[in-house]
């Protein structure tokens, strides 16, 4: 998401906050001035919108994507370093981008957006993703931002379209004896033959390696990724996958959605278009991705509806919520912020909402509907998947809680929304991001609002 400079004023003291208590020591050392309540830092230019921010847990460093910059921060926002990443000659329309081939666009000076920022610690490297040439990536490394990869030469090199910070999602799954994966989420911008919604890709130790992105496993037939049906265009023309949150947990990765979907209003004989808040659950060792399932996800009070998913953050529930919730102090909530109804995906309303998930009780629902499905009851129920449903097909197995598809029921849709519970809701000032994490037993969450206010 794209923030106002107040907005990120608040983002910075979150990132501060967390680091005084739990990261860095120079942050407890440098105490803040009573009549200076936050610390800010601003860009070097006028047009740098910040678009991301990762703070690196092992030094408290923080590293800010921008357009044109990457910047490279103390953990009192001193610039320690900068990096430049645009503008540069581009047109959208070329592919493959003009530097493979040449394209008879007209090139004109076009800025870089920095749509994804990742660390990724094992290589001691950060990935930043950007807008240009149909979103490629840099390695740079931590210490200095130094260029140490920057792969271009194959199809899978370009990772979305989109122009937009917050249209892909990345999450990285760390192994000790092989090469790590990432796993990419983007918005296709109506480009399905060009970009999976989602893949799994190799991150290679080497960051010039020719393997650098490519597809964790790819033959004729199969590979490591997820592509929207074209078929599906011609239903929502402007149908995409919104990806808003993304994250592992045992033996899956997660990424929470929002999406298109046209629906029947009751008592009405014409569609409309509405948009659902969706969780999509692989396997990490799926190279198949077989085990594709996606669930609604939404909230209610008071009998109003919040249906639009603005932000997301997985936390451990701590002792105290743990108790109420009966489940466990190590448990995985979800900190979700749903805005009201499901119509507006860009004008969002005000009114919204702070509610939790227990992330074992989206997973047991999973289960209950790949059990259902393999014994033949129902259909796929993938409203992007095909014009009309495909009928579950019926299979004697056992499914477990870490089951992992076969080619058969796949990819699949859970039909019932799993409702989230409701903690704080907020009328006049829409939340729009959150932050959560537990101390001493309680768990603390830090809300972001649209007028840059900070909610603990």
């Amino acid at each position: 998401v794209i923030m106002s400079p107040a907005m990120w004023k608040w983002t910075c003291l979150v990132s501060h906050l967390l680091l005084s208590t739990t990261v860095s020591p120079l942050a407890r050392q440098q105490p803040l001035h009573p009549k200076r309540p936050f610390i800010t830092f601003t860009g070097e230019q006028a047009e740098g919108n910040f678009n991301h921010l990762v703070v690196d847990e092992r030094t408290g460093h923080i590293y800010l994507g921008a357009v044109n910059r990457i910047y490279k921060l103390s953990s009192d926002l001193k610039v320690l370093v900068t990096h430049e990443t645009g503008p540069d000659d581009d047109n959208p329309k070329c592919y493959p981008p003009r530097i493979v081939q040449t394209c008879n666009e007209p090139l004109t000076p076009t800025n870089n957006i920095n749509k994804m920022l990742l660390i990724d610690y094992k290589e001691n490297r950060l990935i930043a993703c950007g807008s240009l040439y149909q979103g490629i990536c840099k390695l740079l490394r931590l210490d200095d931002l130094f260029k140490l990869g920057e792969p271009f030469h194959k199809k899978e090199h370009y990772l979305s379209g989109v122009n937009e910070s917050g249209s892909v999602f990345g999450v990285i799954v760390s192994y000790s004896n092989m090469d790590d994966k990432l796993f990419i989420a983007t918005a296709v911008d109506g480009k399905p033959e060009y970009f999976p919604t989602i893949s799994s890709r190799k991150l290679t130790k080497n960051s010039e390696a020719d393997g650098m992105f490519a597809y964790v496993f790819h033959d004729e037939f199969v590979a490591s990724m997820i592509k929207i049906p074209s078929d599906t265009f011609t239903i929502i023309p402007d149908f995409d996958i919104y990806y808003i949150y993304g994250f592992s947990s045992g033996n899956f990765v997660y990424f929470l959605t929002l999406q298109p979907e046209m629906i029947s209003p009751p008592g009405s004989t014409t569609k409309e278009q509405v948009y659902t808040s969706k969780l999509v659950r692989l396997c990490k060792e799926d190279t198949a991705f077989n085990s594709y399932v996606e669930v609604p996800i939404g909230c209610e009070k008071n009998g109003v509806e919040y249906r639009l998913l603005q932000a997301a953050y997985l936390s451990k529930a701590g002792a105290i919520l743990a108790r109420s919730l009966g489940v466990g102090p190590e448990d995985d909530i979800l900190f979700t912020v749903f805005s009201k109804g499901q119509k507006r995906k860009m004008k969002s309303l005000d009114e919204s909402a702070l509610c939790i998930f227990v992330l074992k009780k989206i997973n047991d629902r999973i289960k209950d509907r790949l059990q259902s499905c393999y014994r033949g009851e129902g259909t796929l129920d993938l409203a992007w998947l095909k014009v009309k449903d495909i009928p579950c097909s019926s299979a004697l197995l056992t499914i477990d809680d870490n089951f992992c598809g076969l080619d058969m029921n796949a990819p699949l849709g859970v039909s019932s929304m799993v409702r989230g519970l409701p903690i704080f809701t907020e009328d006049g000032d829409r939340m729009t991001s959150v932050i959560a994490y537990v101390y001493k037993n309680h768990s603390l969450a830090f809300v972001g609002t649209k007028s840059g206010k900070l909610k603990k």
